[in-house]
Parts: structure tokens; sequence; C-alpha cells
């Protein structure tokens, strides 16, 4: 089973908010990117995934020019982010990992400074505050100290901090870590909201896949390497009808006696996982089969989950 890999732009006339060519960046000896090519549309909502240390985070911080380009050329909002810092920071919003919230603040003090900090009128700043409070339920502690606030109430209001300025780009880096389920909805509803009504781009990393799935486009990184990129439903697709794991004191010799009709699993000790080609395929006749000689047997749909893992056992492409 082959994997699509990165589609090409389908236009010349299409403009793109975040174009990286050749970018790559360097630590010594460490290669944390490695010649990344992307191009993503304008208002597209755009995931960037893969494991820890596979270089999701190095490239944001490319993107926010928080750090620069070993080599390649990269541009945001039709900004370079080396010759053109200052304008590709007034044109995006910010979303990281570490919190960006000045904790000895209230929540409305943070929410000024940013205003102020993008110059903003006092009103506008105002209004925007009032909607982002009462939307994330953060109205009645308005002026409360932030470090007084949850883990998760300082996640939502990093996030309203992120879009209080409507950036034409926002960056993403796991955004919703700590979040109960109500909240992220409740984040996501919002964010695509701003996208229809503000034609905002969205990059994405997260670690929460089934997010991704509302994505236009995603892309796989590993180790710097660009493995892997589509539209979500048809790399999911690409896998097959339903993904066959097994559960079995034989793996091995499970694995050999079904290769020539599925092909070669991805083995996770005792567990065996196939991609089943088509609807049409006799699962009941190989249930029946097996059914003495494995412990469990399952069938189900696939997820961007196996679209990674197939992703993953493929070796990364040789650089020249």
């Amino acid at each position: 089973m082959a994997i699509k890999k990165a589609e090409q732009p389908g236009s010349d006339k299409t403009k793109y908010a975040i174009e990286a060519s050749q970018v790559g960046k360097s630590y010594g000896d460490l290669r944390a990117v490695d010649r990344l090519d992307l191009s993503i549309p304008e208002a597209q909502f755009f995931g960037l995934l893969g494991p820890n240390g596979s270089g999701k985070t190095t490239t944001l911080h490319m993107l926010s020019t928080l750090i620069r380009p070993t080599e390649g050329t990269l541009s945001v909002a039709g900004y370079d982010v080396v010759k053109s810092p200052v304008s590709v920071r007034r044109a995006i919003g910010l979303v990281f990992q570490e919190s960006a919230l000045d904790r000895n603040l209230t929540v409305d003090e943070n929410l000024r400074f940013v205003g102020a900090l993008y110059n903003l009128p006092e009103h506008v700043v105002r209004e925007r505050s009032q909607e982002l409070l009462e939307l994330f339920d953060l109205t009645t502690r308005r002026h409360a100290r932030v470090g007084t606030l949850s883990g998760g109430l300082r996640r939502t209001l990093d996030i309203a901090r992120g879009v209080l300025h409507r950036p034409r780009v926002l960056l993403l880096d796991e955004p919703t870590i700590g979040l109960d389920v109500i909240n992220r909805r409740t984040i996501w509803r919002f964010i695509e909201r701003l996208r229809q009504e503000e034609n905002m781009t969205v990059l994405l990393t997260t670690h929460y896949l089934e997010e991704a799935e509302g994505c236009d486009q995603v892309a796989f990184i590993r180790k710097g390497n660009l493995i892997g990129q589509g539209k979500p439903k048809m790399l999911i697709q690409s896998l097959g009808a339903y993904i066959l794991e097994i559960e079995s004191e034989a793996p091995d010799r499970h694995a050999e006696l079904l290769n020539p009709t599925l092909g070669t699993p991805v083995q996770e000790g005792n567990r065996l996982m196939f991609c089943v080609p088509n609807e049409d395929f006799p699962v009941a006749e190989l249930q029946r089969e097996l059914k003495s000689a494995v412990h469990a047997l399952h069938l189900r749909r696939p997820d961007l989950n196996d679209v990674y893992i197939w992703l993953n056992r493929q070796k990364p492409r040789t650089r020249r």
C-alpha cells in the first residue's frame, strides 16, 4: 500500500499564505528540518503532523521569525521571514505550547496589552475582548490575575490572546492540550468562524489527529522530512476499506500466511494490522479460518492515526 506523496499546487494563480522552498534548519550536526517544501493557500486549514522531535515546532518558530532558517526561502502573508520579519509578525497570530501570558496581569490586562502591541483602537479591543471572554466563559474572571486561573482557562485565554488582532495567518502549536472536549469544540467552532469571516489561514500542529481530520490538507513530517501530504479523507481512503487487527501468539506465521492476500502488515508486539483493500473482501471467511488460531480479530474503519502508522514505516526520501 502506497500513500500519496505531496501534491503539487493546482493553479499558478493560487495565492499562498505560506510558502517554503527547500527550507532547512540545523543546530550543529543536528538536522531539525531538512529541505522542507510547503505551499499553503490563503484561507486554508492546514495540519502539520508528526511525533515530538519531528520538526513541527521548529518549523513554526521559523514561520514566526523566532529563529532563522539555515537555508532555503520562507514567506508568510507574502513577506520573507528573514528580510521582512516585522511585517511577518504583524500578519500572524501565535498560540504555542508554552503560554505567552503575563501571569501577574489580569485577564483583561493581558488582552489590552496585546491590543496595544498591535496598535488597535481602544473600542475595538473592548469589543473583541468582550466577545472572546463570553465565548470562552471568562467574563466573571476578567479581573482575576492569570496566575490564579486553572491550566485549562489559561489555555483558552492564550488562544483569545492569539486571535484578538484578527491575524491573516494563525499558527497553532498543540493549541488544545489540557482542555476538555467541550472547550476544544468551542475553540474549533470559533476558529472556523474566523476563517469564514476573516479569510484567515490556520496552520495547526497537534497530537489529537482526530482534530486534524477537519483540515483541508495535512502533511506528515518525520525527522525534519516531509513524508506524506494530502486531503485527510483521500489519505484515509488510500489505506483501503478497513483495518484488520489480529492478536496472535505466532504473529510472524500469520503475517507470512496473509501477506499474499493483504500485503505486509504493521506489527506491534503480538498485534498485526493489515489494510483490507475493499468492501467485498471475504472477512467472514477469514474469521472462520483464523478463529481458533488467534486470540482476537477486529475489523474497523481507518483514520488519520493509521495513515501516520503506515507512513512512519516507510523510509524517508533520500536527499541529495
